[in-house]
Formats: C-alpha cells, structure tokens, sequence
C-alpha cells in the first residue's frame, strides 16, 4: 500500500478538524492529546504545514468524487453517478503536500457498490503513489438485504454482515478493513461479535483491522468516560487492530465532540489525551506482533455481552501451549488476544482486555493469574508479579488493558 503513514506502528486518528480548530495552538493540543492523523480534512496548505510541523497526517477529502451508502436508497449506483471522468479531473487538480497521507473515497458502500470501488481504490494507487485509498465501511447493525441479489433499498447490499465483508475482500485490493462502531449507541455484544467478523476476514486475507470508535455520544446528556474510551479500545486491540480512530474531535455529528463548536476543550479532550498515551506507549512491543485468534474467558454461556456472538465458546482458562492457565483470580471476564511475531523470532503475546464490566460502573481492580514456563516473560500496560512457584499475577483494573510477551 502507497503510505506516508507509518503501519509498524499503532496509528490513532480522529474524524474532522474544522476551520475554527485550525489554528497552531488547535494543531499542536490535536498532536498533544496523541492523534497522529485526521480523516475528512481539507486539501488547506496553510493547516498541513502546520500538521507537517507537528507530525500529523491528513487523509483528506473532496480530491476524488464523494460517496455514502446512507440508508441504501442509492445503492449500486455509483459508477453512474460518479463517473471516470470526474475521478480523472481530481487528479489533475491535485496539489500534494508531505501531510497528506491519504485520499479519501468515500463511506459505508453498499456491497452493490464494491467491483466499482475495487476500480476506484486501483486508480488512487496509481495516480496518488504517495497516498493510499481510504474507505470505512458499515457496522453490522446496517440493514440487509431482506428478497434478492438486485434489491437497492438496503444499507449492506447482502443477506448478512459476514457476506458483506467477504464481498469486500473478493472485489477490493486494499491491504486493511476499516469499519465504524459504536458501541455505546449500538450495543457491546454487538461490538464483539462485529470485531469477530471483520478479525476473522482480516486474518483470512491477511490484512489489518482499522475501526472507528466513539469519543461523543449520541445524547447530549451523555459523556463518554475515560474508561469507556478503553473499553473501546482495547476490545479492539484483543482482535489486533492496528488503526484506532476516534469519532469526532469537532462537529462531525452527534453531540459532546472533543472541542465544542468554538474550539475550545471539553472534558473529552483530556480523557482521550489519558487513554491515547496509554495506547502509544503499548505501539512499539503491541506492534510486535499480529493476532492469531481471539478467545472469551471466564463468561457465562447466557452472559449478555455474549448475546450476539456466533462460532465462539467462552472457556474457563486458556492454555496456548505458551501461556497456561490464564483466567482471573476470581472469574472475572477477560477478552484475550492470542499473538504471534510477525518476524516468527520465536516470540509470543498476549493482549489481554479486562472486560468484566465495560459499561463502567463497578471500577474494580483484580488479579490475572497465569503460567508460562521456559520463557522471559513482560507486561507492558499493568503490573507484573511472579511468584515463588513461577507462576504469574497480572494486576489489572475494570476496563484497562495489557500486552504480556514471552520471549
């Protein structure tokens, strides 16, 4: 894939910065607060500079003919109504900048739409070579298709959201999925069992996993907590996502952005500040490795965060062959990202979510208990003890996160 971005690292974006946030001190609090790039900005030379001059990379838009799914009224008719030439003239007119790390494409096709878009993400390959195509796709809470293979009234253009995402892989050649969901909107069973779709797709095709969470909320007396933001996060991660973006940091849509609509802070800021650090101090060794499965610990068969979930046991304790005997002391629920290293160095992880409770009310700390003989073994996000008799204790807190390696 053409990219200024650096893929050996864990990338965090955010959807908008609009003009009134586009002044210096807005540019360098964006970088301070640990995004490194923004989706759907604008083709500004003035605010690039600005980003090139605090390491952040845009993937604009309104280079290329726009396009949404929206509620599917349009669905398989975008070579129509986006023709070649209009995708030829963006090219001519497109003035590059350092910043400018990819070209955006466009949101939430419908799978009516994806042989077309596999054209579209090949012409941005070839005529951008320094930027890469962007394109984010529904959650699994869009419509289907509900009679047959030419119905145009649905959101995903298939009977399911697992054909969806084949679909996109049999017609489109990029090297990731990215998907938007929002589970304090949707639902966190949801989320799962979406991260298990896309996790499986992106193993199977050997891609990687880009999702856009949510730091607003659809209500406005409602204000996503810093740990709700981990939750998010690290759920994600135990499925080996590798792009985290945060929707939005100004208006975009919803209510309680990161700044309000005179740019100036709310409380989000400095609650996605707190939890992007922690995700970027995970980046260098997280990176090191790429997930292999995903496992659910710990769970009631009838728990409710499972109520969507398809093809998945929970176990009691997992055993990797590396890692024995993984469980919470005391039961609590656990998401574990299974890890192998990318250079096959003989190296091992685990991400592991600690997700008893990810609507955030019970705020607990516990312990994680496992074995892992004949190995160097490390925690990078929490506390790591090992006992007398070899065995381990992780010490984790509600809605927190931690990589442990083996090497």
């Amino acid at each position: 894939m053409n990219t200024r971005m650096n893929r050996n690292r864990l990338n965090i974006g955010t959807y908008f910065l609009r003009p009134y946030a586009c002044s210096e001190a807005h540019v360098k609090d964006l970088a301070d607060c640990g995004i490194d790039f923004v989706v759907c900005m604008q083709n500004d030379p003035k605010t690039l500079d600005l980003f090139t001059k605090y390491n952040v990379g845009a993937i604009v838009t309104g280079i290329l003919p726009g396009w949404w799914g929206g509620d599917g009224d349009n669905a398989g008719t975008m070579r129509e109504k986006n023709p070649w030439s209009a995708y030829e003239k963006g090219v001519q007119s497109f003035k590059d900048h350092p910043a400018i790390w990819g070209i955006d494409t466009g949101d939430e096709p419908s799978a009516l739409d994806f042989p077309y878009y596999g054209e579209v993400l090949k012409f941005v390959d070839k005529n951008f070579p320094k930027q890469f195509p962007y394109l984010n796709l529904y959650p699994n809470y869009a419509s289907v298709a509900k009679n047959n293979a030419q119905q145009t009234v649905n959101q995903l253009g298939t009977p399911t959201y697992a054909e969806h995402i084949d679909r996109y892989c049999e017609n489109i050649a990029a090297d990731y999925i990215c998907y938007d969901f929002y589970m304090y909107s949707a639902s966190v069973a949801g989320h799962y069992e979406n991260l298990r779709i896309v996790a499986d797709a992106c193993r199977k095709s050997g891609r990687s996993l880009w999702i856009v969470l949510q730091v607003n909320s659809n209500k406005p007396e409602i204000w996503i907590s810093e740990n709700q933001l981990r939750a998010q996060a690290y759920s994600s991660m135990a499925f080996g996502a590798e792009n985290i973006i945060w929707a939005c940091y100004t208006a975009g849509w919803w209510h309680n952005q990161v700044l309000d609509d005179k740019g100036n802070k709310t409380q989000q800021y400095d609650k996605l500040k707190v939890v992007n650090a922690e995700l970027h101090a995970l980046s260098d060794e997280y990176m090191r490795f790429r997930n292999a499965s995903t496992h659910f610990v710990g769970f009631k068969a009838d728990s409710p965060w499972l109520a969507k979930l398809q093809n998945t046991k929970p176990v009691e304790a997992l055993n990797t062959g590396v890692f024995r005997d993984v469980k919470a002391a005391n039961g609590e629920e656990l998401i574990i990202g299974q890890m192998v290293s990318r250079k096959a160095d003989g190296s091992y992880a685990l991400m592991v979510f600690a997700a008893d409770d990810p609507m955030d009310k019970s705020n607990k700390t516990f312990n994680v208990t496992f074995r892992c003989d004949d190995f160097n073994v490390k925690a990078v996000g929490a506390p790591l003890t090992k006992k007398a008799d070899g065995s381990y204790i992780l010490t984790m807190k509600t809605c927190g996160g931690a990589l442990i390696v083996a090497e």
